[in-house]
């Protein structure tokens, strides 16, 4: 008899434990024993001893009510009291015969359908943490985007989801109470349930020689930004991702702690501590999409048994579950079947877990959980909870004002953004301002300034790549925070628009002065400042383009790389190495050269400073700037073609924006993903967190 698998009766049987020699098994004896930990820490902290591990039953049990109070437990309702905690009314979530359907294009054939997902059903109480585990590829994400209301595109889904046996869509929103009254009360709340009155003082993000958070307080600070929104229902994917024991056991904590307000928890996760797995209240157990198992903890590690697979007493019961369900285990059984160890074989590794799966999908449809989660299902969708309905959101004016006091702050911290680029575009201009310092004021100085302002124009837009890294993380927090609709596609745009303008301005100026008076141009103030509006609206048209690389790419290689090349381009069409009307009318001249920044700028640069001038030939003769210039770049004579160039440098500011709103409002990242066959490069989060109010 294979020593990892026992049948039903030897598995219920402690005789039959001691039996098997040196093996030991979790055997739940009763349906009412909690699970003990033998290394379960000691907690001396107020604030965590508040959490109460209610007692986990071996089979679903009806509530006395369709909808159970949102309190927990008294014990822990009265300490969670004493710590000041604020009470918020959760909801009840069901989902029956939930399916999803992936479809995937292929060449010459069509689309095919592939159930991810496939008929589960379950429930989540307010009050406790539901978690939603499997092995990679099992289908946990797709069911929390489905309970979540948050499909992809090419994800379908079938069967009904409602929210308090309402058919509803979650009321996803934003709340902010005031600009000064009561917000401070509310971030001091959502700071203290997740335990981060610490780091209440330090930057997230770091600055300079500042570290920034580690990785477990970040994930506590993110989740801890849905809570000032008051949410009744909080998704997450993967909390405790990339997370070190201590800090996940701390996340979950907190999470317990959240839950034991009345809020309804449903997450998902890989694999845990056996301390962690002790703080769930409900598991829901996926195996490429099918339902191996729901319900409490206790009754799963009770199913695996009655199934032929107890879970040894030396192993965490998530190992175990994982261990039994997980396809991939087949590969190590493969290489190992040959090998020994001092025992005689691989036997911890010995299982089929196909039959594993087959075995317990089998044992789960006909076992009394089954039935009671179908009977608890059935009578939660029977009586109408309250509707919940969205706290509403603040107006437009008020959400750019906070997000653009917020851009403003990062952006002054963000060396990444400002400091990198104002030590750089400063560096350019002492360089270029020295290589071309006294050229003079002859004829033959006209050359050498059209190469220094082309140089110029040139390399303050190519160093601009440094702020690629910032305008990517800028895009993804507007993902994330448009998802949960605590903004809109307008509100980031303006937003984003008015913060940078000071720091653009700054950098532009600044440099500016530098260049204009080392290469000696004309002195006078009104031209100055048309060359540093010139530069500055540059900038602005640059800043958009890199917004929309960014926002197709979100990958600081990939967009580093397409902007150098788009640069290299426009350099070439800008009308120095070759001048713009010699170019070849395909592609080079028509659109290419019509699109450039360089054009437009040089263009106005050197009309600012060359018409109306002119420069003597010999002791009598004099020609005009213009034709000075001429040799060198094609300008035009009209005093007004400055103006013309500087209106053409503010319509590309504008179109590119326009062009990224329609961008960010059609959501084309997710229509890309579709395409699939040229777009192979996409971005997934590695942790989501959803909120619904």
């Amino acid at each position: 008899m294979d020593p990892y698998r026992s049948s039903s009766s030897s598995a219920s049987s402690p005789a039959a434990a001691l039996a098997m020699g040196r093996r030991h098994y979790y055997l739940p004896a009763r349906p009412a024993r909690p699970i003990s930990f033998e290394d379960s820490p000691d907690w001396a902290d107020d604030d965590v001893d508040s959490i109460h591990l209610a007692t986990a039953s071996a089979s679903a049990s009806l509530p006395t009510t369709a909808y159970p109070s949102p309190s927990p437990t008294p014990s822990s309702s009265s300490a969670a009291c004493r710590g000041g905690e604020r009470k918020v009314a959760g909801a009840t979530l069901v989902w029956k015969e939930l399916s999803v359907s992936l479809t995937r294009s292929r060449s010459g054939s069509g689309s095919a359908d592939r159930r991810v997902v496939k008929s589960s059903t379950g429930y989540a109480l307010p009050g406790t943490l539901t978690v939603i585990m499997g092995p990679a590829r099992s289908g946990k994400s797709t069911l929390l985007r489905a309970i979540a209301g948050r499909l992809r595109p090419a994800e379908r889904m079938y069967g009904q989801v409602l929210l308090n046996a309402t058919n509803t869509r979650l009321p996803y929103g934003s709340y902010l109470p005031g600009l000064f009254s009561s917000k401070t009360s509310i971030v001091e709340d959502a700071i203290a349930a997740m335990s981060l009155a610490d780091y209440a003082d330090n930057l997230i993000g770091g600055h300079c020689f500042i570290n920034s958070l580690p990785a477990g307080e970040r994930r506590r600070l993110s989740i801890a930004r849905e809570l000032v929104m008051r949410p009744h229902v909080l998704f997450i994917d993967e909390p405790l991702y990339h997370l070190d024991s201590v800090s996940a056991l701390l996340l979950m904590v907190t999470l317990k702690k959240l839950a034991s307000t009345g809020c309804t928890v449903i997450f998902t996760m890989y694999q845990s501590s056996t301390e962690v797995f002790g703080l769930f209240d409900r598991i829901c157990l996926l195996s490429n999409g099918n339902t191996l198992f729901f319900g409490e903890t206790l009754s799963c590690l009770q199913h695996f048994s009655n199934a032929g697979f107890p879970c040894p007493i030396m192993q965490s019961p998530s190992d175990h579950f994982l261990r039994a369900i997980n396809t991939d285990f087949d590969r190590i059984i493969a290489m190992c079947k040959n090998l020994q160890d001092d025992q005689g074989d691989f036997s911890s590794v010995s299982m089929d877990t196909a039959v594993a799966i087959r075995t317990l999908e089998a044992t789960y449809k006909s076992s009394a959980d089954s039935v009671a989660v179908e009977s608890l299902v059935a009578k939660l969708m029977e009586k109408e909870g309250p509707h919940l309905k969205s706290k509403g959101r603040a107006s437009n004016t008020t959400r750019i004002g906070v997000l653009t006091w917020r851009s403003l702050v990062i952006m002054s911290r963000n060396r990444k953004y400002f400091w990198s680029r104002f030590a750089l575009y400063m560096l350019l201009a002492l360089s270029v301002g020295t290589i071309f310092n006294n050229a003079g004021h002859s004829l033959s100085s006209v050359m050498v300034r059209v190469s220094a302002i082309f140089v110029y124009v040139s390399f303050v837009i190519l160093l601009s790549v440094s702020g690629v890294p910032a305008h990517i993380d800028e895009i993804k927090i507007y993902s994330h925070e448009e998802a949960n609709q605590h903004s809109s596609t307008m509100v980031f745009l303006l937003g984003h628009f008015l913060s940078s303008i000071p720091f653009l301005f700054l950098v532009t100026i600044s440099s500016s002065l530098v260049f204009y008076f080392l290469i000696g141009l004309r002195n006078e103030f009104n031209l100055f400042m048309y060359f540093v509006v010139t530069m500055f609206m540059c900038l602005l048209a640059n800043e958009a383009l890199m917004m929309i690389v960014a926002y197709i790419w979100l990958d600081t290689y990939k967009c580093t790389l397409t902007l150098i090349c788009l640069y290299v381009i426009m350099m070439l069409v800008g009308g120095y190495f070759r001048i713009r009307g010699g170019l070849p009318c395909t592609v080079w001249k028509y659109p290419l050269s019509y699109v450039s920044f360089h054009v437009y700028a040089v263009e106005g640069l050197l009309e600012n400073e060359y018409v109306g001038t002119s420069f003597a030939v010999g002791a009598i003769r004099t020609i005009p700037g213009v034709q000075a210039v001429g040799g060198s770049y094609d300008i035009s004579s009209s005093a007004n073609a400055k103006w013309v160039n500087l209106l053409v440098l503010f319509v590309m500011a504008v179109g590119y924006r326009v062009v990224l709103y329609v961008l960010l409002r059609l959501n084309v990242r997710k229509h890309m993903r579709l395409l699939g066959s040229w777009c192979c490069w996409s971005w997934t989060p590695q942790s989501d967190y959803y909120s619904s109010n």
